[in-house]
C-alpha cells in the first residue's frame, strides 16, 4: 500500500482562500500507488481534469449537502487510459 495524504479545504474556501496551490503542493511528492484524499464543500469538477493530467484517477462521495470527499489515486500514466472515474452519492 502506498502513501496517503489527506487535505481538508473546506475552511480555506469558507474564508475565501483559494486552495489550488495547497492541493498542488500536497500531491507533488506522490508516486504511483499513493492516495490523496480531498475534503471539499462542493464537487471540485474543475480539479478533475488537472488531476487526471497528473496521472490520478478519482472517486467522489457526497457525504452531506456541502461535504464532498474525493479520493485520488496516482497511477502510472500508462495505466490511466481507459479507466473510468466513479461518483457515489450517499443519502
Amino acid at each position: 500500500m502506498g502513501k496517503i495524504i489527506e487535505l481538508d479545504v473546506r475552511e480555506d474556501l469558507q474564508k475565501k482562500i483559494e486552495p489550488f496551490q495547497k492541493i498542488m503542493n500536497a500531491i507533488h511528492p506522490l508516486e504511483a500507488g499513493d492516495t490523496f484524499i480531498l475534503h471539499a464543500p462542493f464537487k471540485p469538477v474543475p480539479l478533475f481534469a488537472v488531476m487526471k493530467g497528473k496521472g490520478f484517477t478519482y472517486e467522489t462521495v457526497q457525504l452531506d449537502k456541502k461535504y464532498w470527499k474525493v479520493t485520488f489515486v496516482k497511477r502510472a500514466l500508462a495505466d490511466v487510459e481507459g479507466i473510468k472515474d466513479v461518483d457515489v452519492q450517499i443519502t
